[in-house]
């Protein structure tokens, strides 16, 4: 019984989450840190070996700057940086399997070191021990598939330099939330960068992200009628057919 009501209750949780909500719009998210949420990890990557920094005599250029003058782009934690989105994938995919197999195989024993005359006492009824077994199968298969699928995305989004890693390159995150009525968008952005790949105006393209992790979703009214309610979600996990 405590099982049943355990079980309930863990199905009831996000319902009574999204209760929580009716007549209100959904909440935005808190600014937090980063790193101060319980999933983030440290990222750890391969190293090129340490190298000592060599300077000239009677030098100005100051290694890491394109320039004699202080350099404005992101470098330390805490620094922003703009991600500049822009995702525009299509793929057609079809294919298509027929199978089919029929066989037949007949089984007999006509002579067996002469336990072939016994068959009849122990059978009843008169049998044929050159034809004891014979089966028939046939089996058929056809499939079908097709996929179609075309995504446009264009945003820019502000990311927080998280990690500097050994080498230089850059940990970075972001988050951005939209309201519109009663519907919230939100976009996350995280990767690593190298700091060369940062344009002179402090923006990188979302291409040049290693490990990048682009989510953009949201919830609300809109957003719930467009997806099978829990319990369908539920059967649809564990029916096996």
């Amino acid at each position: 019984m405590r099982r049943r009501l355990a079980l309930l209750a863990l199905l009831a949780l996000p319902a009574c989450e999204r209760l929580s909500e009716v007549g209100r719009p959904p909440a935005m998210a808190a600014i937090e840190n980063p790193t101060a949420d319980p999933r983030w990890r440290p990222v750890s990557m391969p190293m090129p070996a340490p190298q000592d920094p060599t300077s000239g005599a009677n030098s100005l250029w100051r290694q890491g700057s394109r320039t004699f003058l202080r350099d404005q782009r992101a470098a330390s934690v805490g620094d922003l940086v703009t991600v500049l989105v822009s995702i525009a994938d299509e793929a057609s995919l079809q294919n298509r399997t027929e199978r089919e197999r029929d066989g037949t195989d007949t089984l007999g024993l006509p002579r067996l070191l002469g336990l072939e005359t016994s068959l009849t006492r122990l059978l009843p009824n008169a049998i044929d021990p050159s034809a004891l077994v014979q089966t028939n199968g046939a089996q058929t298969s056809t499939g079908t598939g097709t996929v179609r699928r075309t995504e446009t995305v264009t945003l820019r989004v502000a990311a927080t330099v998280a990690q500097v890693l050994p080498n230089g390159n850059l940990v970075v995150a972001g988050r951005q939330q939209v309201r519109v009525n009663a519907e919230l968008r939100d976009l996350q952005v995280s990767g690593i960068i190298r700091p060369q790949d940062i344009a002179s105006d402090n923006t990188v393209k979302h291409d040049r992200l290693a490990e990048a992790r682009i989510a953009y979703g949201g919830r609300g009214t809109l957003s719930d009628l467009q997806q099978p309610r829990i319990g369908q979600q539920i059967l649809d996990i564990i029916l096996p057919f």
